[in-house]
């Protein structure tokens, strides 16, 4: 396990990862939103990989997707682009998240030459299931990247153990069933599935999928370690996208969008 994600293990709670989509909207500018997220207090990027056919993601991610691809981004350019993002000062762990078609198409072992090359920490297969893992999973923890292992309110508690027990890094909790996107409501039984998760985990137990809002992230700060944000950051992006794109316009744009981030990222100590 990297240096990196050691220290992400030992951050103050609550922890904060927000997700953003490589080449959205311009590779160029992913590396300034990254530098922005890092300035707001994030403790680590999970960064995603545009593919065609995203099983979890929700409109918002899709049409990420979709400016990205056009943008020509691949995984192999999206890894790339982290030793861009080093360069201007990114020192939290990143994470690459992406399908497991793409990883195959690359080879796992490019995969790693590059993870190793371009300092990258960790790795989110969200369309694999955990018991398929396992060979992947020893793999990472030889090139000491962290395979992040996801939860979901209907794992059964012998399952949600054995991920606990094996999980890398943190361990991803899913709020709701369904796709990524914004939400007012979350599963039933939530408080309960995270303490058990909580229980049940040795690395920190962080919850995604639909927080939009840090009144919501208020909500489970006493039952999980942090929190993943993607939906609304990314619908942020796409809202300033002309104006990040425009030279005159794009330092004002990331003011603004800081300025988002400073009313939705979670406080370290709650007044």
């Amino acid at each position: 396990m990297g240096n990196r994600i050691k220290e992400f293990q030992q951050k103050k709670s609550p922890l904060f990862v927000p997700f953003i989509t490589a080449g959205d909207p311009s590779p160029d500018i992913t590396v300034d939103l990254a530098i922005a997220l890092q300035k707001a207090g994030a403790d680590a990027l999970e960064l995603g990989i545009p593919y065609s056919d995203p099983l979890a993601d929700g409109p918002v991610i899709q049409r990420a997707s979709k400016r990205a691809l056009e943008n020509d981004m691949t995984l192999e350019k999206a890894m790339v682009l982290v030793s861009d993002m080093r360069g201007a000062g990114l020192t939290i762990p990143v994470i690459i998240f992406t399908y497991y078609n793409l990883l195959l198409q690359l080879g796992e072992q490019k995969f790693f030459e590059l993870a190793a090359q371009h300092e990258i920490d960790g790795l989110l297969v969200p369309d694999m299931p955990f018991e398929e893992s396992k060979d992947l999973q020893a793999s990472c923890s030889d090139h000491d990247l962290s395979l992040i292992s996801l939860a979901a309110p209907t794992t059964s508690e012998g399952r949600l153990k054995e991920i606990g027990e094996s999980s890398q890094g943190f361990l991803y909790c899913i709020s709701s069933l369904g796709v990524t996107g914004a939400r007012t409501s979350f599963a039933s039984g939530i408080d309960r599935f995270l303490n058990d998760a909580r229980a049940a985990s040795s690395v920190p137990v962080l919850i995604g999928f639909g927080l939009s809002s840090r009144e919501q992230m208020q909500q489970f700060e006493e039952k999980c370690d942090g929190f993943i944000v993607g939906s609304t950051i990314v619908s942020k992006i796409e809202e300033l996208g002309p104006d990040l794109l425009r030279e005159d316009k794009q330092r004002e744009a990331l003011q603004t969008f800081s300025d988002f981030l400073a009313a939705l990222v979670p406080l370290k100590v709650y007044s």
